[in-house]
């Protein structure tokens, strides 16, 4: 048999890999599957592990409070280091771009190990935006001996670097193939989401979903946002505007400071994965800093403003699934007012294929890792 270590801390990384999981899970006569957490994240991770009934191997529970990279990486080179001496894996999956992927591959580097990268190949071309993001994809392909890429955009920019095209899967991205099995096994949530939520069942209000939380919109980029969409409330009657906030204290005390009892204006807790994907459905369009959701969203028919100066996934901006609006308050305004009024163009972009995959991404890792 061989030994395949998944290795993940976050809760984006966790919503990638956890396909990944079972799809590995049906060859146990033939891989040993080792799961490792590094638990960069706690709290968000563990809800994830039990939405899709994962039970990790190892748990090196790094996380600290007010936390930063050097905590981090330090933490988990060190503790994958024990882990890999241990299992002697073939071969460690890592997924995306955290400060947990560059540590591992890192560490599994150091002890010659081949690395598999998962959803490899995404650039923006600026080392300080997204941060630490755009490094830790770039040192992890560095590394790596097997690429998975969601994107043709993606396998052409590890071919510009010099990577071998022997060693570039083009995958489709998995985030595809969890978003997909959410809808299809958790249906009991949405009825509890809305339950919650009441004003979701309104037939006569547009629901937008907004999320900001990325470390580089700190400061007058966020304040920026948060105005626009008290500007979009004050403006249109007709919406409701959900902002689930991230748990890093400079987004709860900004935004609580910024928009706390402003009506129509909802700011929730940070909701479950499976929580969060049935709200999606149910916006009319979505407002984000986010990464994962640029690649999420197509699936489900919505429009997705992207409130960052550059994003590491064009594919959606040349699909039309996205636009690109930065941080700039008047620019997040007539853009999400156009999709408000404008129905040719609001059907335009909510209509277009999924540039990122199809939902059988981790069938084919899976089968190639196996070969």
């Amino acid at each position: 048999m061989k030994k395949v270590i998944i290795v993940f801390g976050t809760r984006p990384e966790a919503i990638k890999m956890a396909p990944v999981i079972r799809e590995f899970q049906k060859y146990k006569y033939d891989i040993d599957l080792v799961i490792c957490i590094t638990a960069q994240h706690r709290e968000m991770l563990d809800e994830v592990l039990r939405v899709f009934q994962i039970t990790p191997n190892y748990d090196l529970d790094v996380m600290l409070k007010s936390q930063s990279p050097f905590e981090i990486t330090s933490k988990v080179l060190i503790g994958i280091r024990e882990v890999l001496l241990q299992e002697k894996p073939d071969i460690v999956l890592v997924q995306g771009d955290t400060t947990t992927t560059f540590s591992t591959a890192l560490s599994a580097y150091y002890l010659k190990i081949p690395i598999g990268h998962i959803e490899a190949g995404l650039r923006t071309h600026d080392m300080y935006n997204p941060f630490p993001e755009e490094l830790n994809r770039k040192m992890t392909s560095a590394l790596s001996s097997y690429h998975f890429v969601p994107t043709e955009s993606a396998k052409h920019n590890l071919l510009r670097e010099g990577v071998d095209s022997k060693t570039i899967f083009l995958t489709g991205n998995t985030v595809i193939d969890a978003l997909f099995w959410i809808i299809d096994n958790t249906g009991d949530i949405r009825e509890k989401l809305v339950q919650s939520l009441p004003f979701l069942r309104s037939t006569t209000r547009r629901i937008i979903l907004t999320t900001a939380h990325r470390r580089e919109s700190f400061g007058a980029p966020l304040r920026n946002i948060l105005t626009a969409l008290r500007i979009l409330v004050e403006r249109n009657y007709n919406i409701e505007i959900v902002y689930p906030l991230h748990p890093n204290p400079n987004v709860q005390e900004t935004a609580r400071e910024v928009l706390s009892n402003i009506e129509r204006i909802h700011l929730i807790e940070s909701l479950s994965y499976a929580s969060f994907v049935h709200l999606m459905k149910e916006a009319y369009l979505i407002l984000t800093d986010s990464g994962g959701i640029q690649e999420e969203a197509p699936s489900l028919g919505k429009p997705v403003l992207v409130m960052r100066s550059k994003t590491e996934r064009p594919e959606a901006l040349e699909a039309g699934t996205a636009k690109l609006v930065g941080t700039d308050v008047n620019r997040i305004v007539e853009a999400t007012e156009k999709l408000l009024e404008d129905k040719c163009e609001y059907k335009r972009m909510a209509n277009i294929r999924n540039p990122f995959g199809d939902g059988k991404a981790s069938a084919r890792i899976a089968e190639i890792v196996r070969r």
